[in-house]
């Protein structure tokens, strides 16, 4: 949906050329920043991973251990579709429209990359093909993963406002979160628990928002509801524009955990 543009100073082209140079030294800051943080990242300690989960796939049943799929490294997203729900949440979709591409490269590096919902694998597999999603989806309908690694909530908790997300208590407005982890096995077989990341740690892997970021009006988000108010699913786009009270009031499960 076209916006007005906003009123912005003018200069010439050197004025231009200065200011841009300027700025060009901020960003090499950020970058070598961001590498620093990265090679910090790859220092935490690990967690070994005791207890045996098993999830159903659309090949069937498999162990976290067999999802790495001959690789050393497992990456996973906790995409936000619970049992019973229509649909998968649009935030989290926003997000795997971003996958497909990603995932034969990652594979090339020794990653494997998946997606795990709560919802079980029919209804997992049901929305998959609605939105043309190739990338591997699998259940974790009837263990204790999503609840171990934090995503998921009892409605106890919800009611008390003791949800425990993004390393803190807190008040949570939905039974599902959104969240990445990752996995290494060693040698011997055995599965550590390296990094899990939810909120805002989760913005590197939204490709559009990086190019939104490059953009003159930004991400234009100031002023909604919440932050992603104006996502959909893309094959509802055709539909109404942003508002926030149309349609997708779930996502608002995203306007705290996202800050």
């Amino acid at each position: 949906m076209a916006m007005s543009m906003p009123m912005h100073k003018i200069v010439s082209q050197d004025e231009w050329l200065a200011a841009r140079k300027a700025f060009l030294a901020a960003e090499k800051e950020f970058t070598h920043a961001r590498d620093e943080l990265s090679r910090k990242r790859r220092e935490l300690p690990w967690v070994k991973v005791a207890k045996t989960y098993v999830f159903d796939g659309p090949n069937g049943r498999q162990t976290l251990s067999e999802l790495f799929g001959g690789r050393n490294q497992l990456m996973i997203y906790h995409f936000m579709l619970g049992p019973g729900w229509e649909q998968g949440c649009p935030s989290c979709s926003y997000l795997a429209d971003h996958f497909d591409g990603a995932a034969i490269h990652l594979a090339h590096r020794d990653l494997t990359f998946l997606v795990v919902s709560r919802a079980p694998i029919s209804e997992i597999e049901s929305f998959r093909k609605r939105m043309g999603w190739r990338f591997k989806w699998v259940s974790s309908f009837g263990n204790d993963f999503n609840r171990d690694y934090h995503v998921s909530f009892s409605k106890d908790e919800l009611e008390k406002k003791q949800a425990y997300y993004n390393y803190q208590v807190t008040s949570f407005p939905a039974e599902e979160a959104p969240g990445l982890s990752v996995f290494i096995k060693n040698d011997a077989g055995e599965v550590f628990h390296t990094y899990s990341t939810y909120g805002r740690g989760l913005d590197i892997l939204v490709g559009t928002y990086n190019m939104l970021d490059l953009a003159p009006k930004g991400r234009d988000e100031d002023g909604l509801a919440f932050s992603m108010s104006w996502v959909r699913h893309h094959d509802r786009y055709d539909e109404s524009p942003v508002d926030s009270k149309a349609e997708y009031q779930q996502p608002k499960s995203n306007a705290s955990c996202c800050d």
